[in-house]
């Protein structure tokens, strides 16, 4: 909607003066006419009742303290102890990072085109790069394979599905930018100012990297352009609806989820798993609303679209039944993350079958009773091994749109008849219910 649609609608704040003072650039014109995408409008309308029940005092205070926090990593000893106390309430964190570990990461988010730089040069494996684009085209293989075999998606719906995972992009390691020194010095060479103060440092720098970010608003978008995907170090993958296009960063193509030189069942149930679940966000509750080209389009046929909904609404309810920490989880919220663990695992099983028939099967480890194949499983539950205290895990309930680490693994493999087979699990039991839910 325009700036001037969005007035009228939520009508409490003066957005073209509260986005003009904002941005604090003269050179950019915000007027009445600009689009805006209001990704969550229901957002907009609670904030709005929130603020009008709320005493002023209440909100001053929350504003000063959201201003504290995000600087209180730069002040005294004594302001970080306060604030722990406050972290070890809400999350459990019960003790600072060395000081040495968070400045490197500050800096290193604050210039990570340049970390990146260092750490392609330095670290990445070339070969990491060839064998996970290879995994990439092999894992959307069997993603249209499964889509060919669904019988509950009419055939045009099916079709277009299939178009969109053939011409879902896929970005890999990094761009040669970063391999460009005079790239480098041009991408930088707006950052003015020196100090030895490393907050004023962390100041100049998020201020030039917000001039960067402003200064491709009024342009046309540039898909190829290497800087919309320069956080190449970042141990993430992701996926972009609205370019229907993956990007796996140089910074995952390592262990745990990836080595060039260990078992293909290995590396299946790790990256294998992560880029499977990122392709399936194209077809999950909000990735299936937009099109081939990352435009919003209702391309479902509506008793194709009746179906999905019930699908998904088994997945609201299995994982609704969770509880932890006397919570349940929450089924809707996380839904769209769960339909991702689902297909993408599944997707990275399917291909490692491929993979199998083609070139045999690998041997066991050694002094290990595991197979192959349950080794796939157990490499992909590896993933999410980790230790969460009682008020974090809370706090992960009520806000994260991903379901708790354990339960990620519980859930998929629950609803996996190839797990099952694996592991030999009866039915009827735990890891191997009558009613499973499945979407692709």
């Amino acid at each position: 909607m325009t700036i001037e649609e969005m007035q009228e609608k939520f009508p409490s704040i003066p957005w073209q003066e509260f986005l003009t003072n904002l941005a604090d650039r003269p050179s950019l014109l915000i007027t009445p006419s600009n689009v805006t995408n209001v990704v969550y409008p229901n957002f907009l309308t609670e904030l709005k009742k929130l603020m009008e029940t709320t005493p002023k005092r209440v909100q001053a205070n929350y504003l000063f303290y959201r201003a504290l926090a995000t600087s209180v990593r730069f002040l005294n000893q004594e302001l970080r102890d306060r604030h722990l106390q406050f972290a070890n309430v809400v999350a459990g964190i019960s003790e600072h990072k060395p000081r040495w570990k968070e400045c490197t990461e500050i800096a290193s988010l604050n210039m990570h085109i340049a970390a990146g730089a260092l750490y392609v040069r330095r670290y990445f494996n070339e070969e990491a790069k060839r064998i996970a684009e290879e995994l990439v085209i092999k894992l959307k293989q069997t993603f249209i394979e499964m889509l060919k075999k669904l019988d509950w998606m009419d055939e045009d719906t099916k079709a277009k599905a299939i178009e969109k995972a053939e011409v879902m992009g896929a970005f890999v390691g990094y761009s040669q930018e970063f391999l460009d020194d005079e790239k480098l010095i041009e991408y930088y060479s707006e950052l003015k100012g020196t100090t030895d103060n490393f907050l004023e440092f962390s100041m100049i720098v998020r201020k030039f990297a917000e001039g960067v970010d402003y200064g491709v608003l009024p342009q046309p978008y540039n898909r190829s352009d290497w800087i919309q995907r320069s956080f190449i170090a970042s141990v993430d993958a992701y996926y972009n609806r609205f370019e229907n296009s993956l990007q796996l960063p140089a910074g995952i193509l390592q262990s745990p989820f990836f080595s060039a030189d260990r078992p293909k069942y290995m590396n299946y149930g790790s990256i294998g798993f992560a880029i499977g679940h990122e392709i399936t966000h194209g077809f999950d509750d909000l990735g299936r609303q937009f099109d081939k080209d990352g435009s919003a389009n209702n391309w479902w046929a509506e008793k194709t679209k009746q179906a999905f909904v019930e699908k998904a609404q088994c997945f609201i309810d299995q994982y609704g039944n969770f509880t932890a920490v006397n919570k349940h989880l929450n089924g809707i919220v996380t839904l769209g993350e769960n339909i991702a663990d689902n297909g993408g695992v599944k997707e990275a099983y399917l291909a490692y079958e491929e993979w199998v028939k083609v070139n045999g099967e690998e041997s066991r480890l050694p002094d290990l009773k595991y197979t192959p194949r349950q080794l796939f499983w157990i490499s992909t539950a590896n993933l999410w091994c980790t230790t969460q205290k009682t008020e974090y895990l809370k706090e992960h309930i009520l806000t994260n749109v991903h379901a708790p680490p354990n339960f990620r693994v519980l859930g998929s493999l629950r609803n996996s008849e190839l797990f099952s087979k694996d592991f030999k699990c009866p039915l009827g039991s735990n890891m191997n219910p009558v009613h499973k839910c499945q979407v692709w």
